[in-house]
């Protein structure tokens, strides 16, 4: 049986990851097409970005595709009733799923040793790789109409060109190189471009045409007026710097962030940079004290045998306090504007510095926050590999549906949910609003209790997916009434004796009129929330009514047996009696705007329940007319 399902399962987890594997890399592919296109990279620099790119997305799609397989194994066994047959032979759904609880802490394991040995490797060279291919120049394609700012420093517009001879037209060239202020243009009736040999600089051979520039750096820089140089040539070349190789950049700045290190780097950068935060903080934190607030230092500083000594400076108290605005009355108006100037200027300094300080600090908290994050990346694939396991085999038991139909739809939503959820504690982490730990296990701690849910439900074979039971729920919760069916027996066992039911229905009408009396309608607030209708009464009331509806539908007279359609079924709702214990009445009470409603409702439950009552004491009475006629023409007879 284990290889079984071992044979059942494989195959379709290897098909479920290359697909979803397949997916994450077209959205990686979406992502980044813009900057892939029209750069002129070969299929071999393509294929290796690609391939980094897979090994970086299997962290993605390893879990859908355990999901996705898990759900479709277990819903094929469901569908084809074979776990139906193991449970017949006393095999529980644990035990069938143990082969499979193995194979995924097998995963699981491996997994954890991919993401601290491989991935890093993998996530440095991917990156390295793409920034790379960003600082590539592009492919040289001169558009006609338009400007071309694909060249660094120059704007280039053709108004045609033949794509025969590479001769361009109604030329402009606008050189910014050495910034705006000393931009150059060129006009020339044609010309024609090419790359030289190296792929390093782009020759431009002009003919007929003009070269405007200015010449602000050669002018004084008190001067009105910019001097500028006008040329026209006949035939004119220029050499511009345009690399269009593709150059790779170095692994080891990738390699020093987050993604290129391993557990035992991760922490080690943690540890080192935590203790730089710590004592940074603290010389901040010194450095406040220590600061003279109004010229007046908080310590003194001296040196006893070469070694720095600091002594809390005494407090200074004040004779009298200071009126500082009579110090600005006594003053000038140039002295006192002179004090706020230099007030509001040392205000100034003293906070940009503080904010620079700050900011440093807040760089080297989220560094450390980004390292915890990937450190404990390293953990929670794996825990979700195995949470997936016990979400979708249990589903898969349950819906008992194979195929990839409703499985795929399934698994996206499950999917989409885990995503939002990480992603939701990924960046509270990331923004330092919850310990790392918290934000980063937040999918695990929302989807564990989902695993464990659908497995206790899988294993005792309990309906969490039939709707017919959520609607009687909620049918018997908010007190829809149903309707009685009777329908004539071919065959009748127990006789139905005219007398004696017509003792039971006038029995059934004395306890029905004996619960209406103990009951009185319109209950007050405080009446209903002490004491409502007494549920006990009323269901033992149903009981007598189900039985005699039993006994009655023996009957061989089709009045009889139309008639006891119309009594109702009595529903018993916790609106009718709220509450049995004291305290919480009480608490109901006291809570008016709350229990306010609940009465309201609760009010019209007792209405409908009396008519109801009173319709079982009126169809009641004809069923004994029907009954005493059948009695009076059995006599005659």
């Amino acid at each position: 049986m284990d290889i079984f399902i071992l044979q059942s399962f494989v195959p379709l987890f290897m098909m479920t990851f290359c697909i979803c594997l397949f997916i994450v890399l077209m959205q990686f592919l979406w992502r980044y097409i813009d900057e892939l296109v029209g750069k002129g990279l070969g299929v071999d620099v393509i294929a290796e970005l690609f391939f980094y790119a897979a090994l970086t997305m299997i962290p993605m799609a390893l879990p859908l595709a355990i999901l996705l397989a898990s759900l479709m194994t277990f819903g094929n066994l469901g569908e084809q009733f074979e776990l139906t047959a193991m449970k017949a032979s006393g095999i529980s759904l644990l035990r069938t799923m143990a082969p499979l609880i193995v194979l995924m802490v097998m995963i699981a394991t491996g997994a954890f040793f991919f993401q601290n040995n491989v991935l890093p490797i993998a996530q440095t060279k991917m990156w390295t790789l793409l920034y790379s291919m960003r600082q590539k120049s592009p492919e040289l394609e001169i558009p006609e109409g338009v400007f071309y700012s694909d060249i660094p420093g120059y704007n280039l517009f053709v108004q045609e060109k033949n794509r025969d001879t590479g001769v361009l037209y109604d030329m402009m060239i606008y050189d910014v190189s050495k910034g705006f202020e000393n931009s150059s243009i060129i006009l020339a009736d044609s010309g024609k471009m090419s790359i030289t040999p190296d792929r390093t600089h782009l020759f431009l051979r002009l003919w007929n045409g003009e070269s405007f520039e200015n010449l602000k750096d050669a002018g004084a820089s008190n001067m009105r007026n910019v001097p500028y140089r006008r040329e026209t040539f006949s035939i004119k070349e220029i050499m511009l710097k345009f690399d269009t190789n593709f150059n790779r950049m170095d692994e080891q700045g990738m390699r020093n962030q987050y993604v290129g290190k391993n557990m035992a780097e991760l922490q080690a950068t943690i540890d080192s940079v935590g203790k730089e935060v710590d004592s940074i903080g603290n010389m901040h934190a010194n450095n406040l004290r220590e600061y003279p607030y109004v010229g007046v230092r908080g310590y003194d500083n001296s040196f006893v045998d070469g070694k720095l000594v600091r002594t809390r400076h005494p407090e200074v108290k004040l004779a009298k306090v200071i009126d500082v605005d009579s110090v600005l009355r006594g003053s000038s108006s140039g002295e006192r504007i002179n004090y706020l100037q230099q007030g509001l200027v040392k205000a100034q300094r003293l906070r940009q510095e503080y904010e620079f300080k700050s900011m440093d600090l807040a760089e080297k908290q989220k560094s450390v926050r980004r390292h915890a994050i990937e450190l404990q990346k390293k953990f929670t694939l794996s825990f979700a590999c195995i949470i997936f396991f016990f979400i979708g085999a249990p589903l898969g038991a349950i819906i008992r549906k194979g195929g990839l139909g409703t499985p795929l739809v399934i698994s996206v939503f499950l999917f989409i949910f885990y995503y939002i959820i990480d992603n939701t504690g990924y960046k509270l982490a990331r923004d330092g609003k919850w310990d790392v730990i918290e934000g980063m296990w937040l999918s695990a701690a929302v989807l564990l209790p989902m695993g464990i849910f659908f497995t206790y439900k899988a294993v005792n074979d309990s309906a969490v997916f039939n709707k017919d039971a959520y609607l009687n729920f909620f049918r018997r919760f908010f007190g829809v009434s149903e309707v009685r069916h009777v329908e004539m027996k071919e065959l009748v066992m127990d006789e139905v004796v005219p007398a004696v039911a017509v003792e039971r229905l006038e029995k059934l009408k004395r306890e029905v009129k004996a619960f209406l009396e103990a009951n009185p309608a319109n209950q007050a607030y405080v009446a209903y929330w002490l004491r409502g209708y007494d549920r006990d009464s009323l269901h033992l009331l149903r009981d007598e009514i189900e039985t005699d509806v039993d006994y009655l539908s023996n009957s061989r007279e089709k009045m009889v047996v139309l008639k006891l359609m119309d009594l109702p079924v009595l529903r018993s709702l916790w609106f009718q009696q709220p509450s049995r214990k004291r305290w919480l009445s009480r608490v109901m009470m006291v809570l008016f705007p709350i229990g306010l409603p609940v009465w309201l409702y609760g009010r019209k439950t007792q209405r409908d329940l009396r008519h109801e009552l009173s319709t079982v004491v009126k169809v009641s009475d004809e069923l004994i007319a029907l009954l005493e006629k059948d009695k009076d023409d059995t006599a005659v007879s």
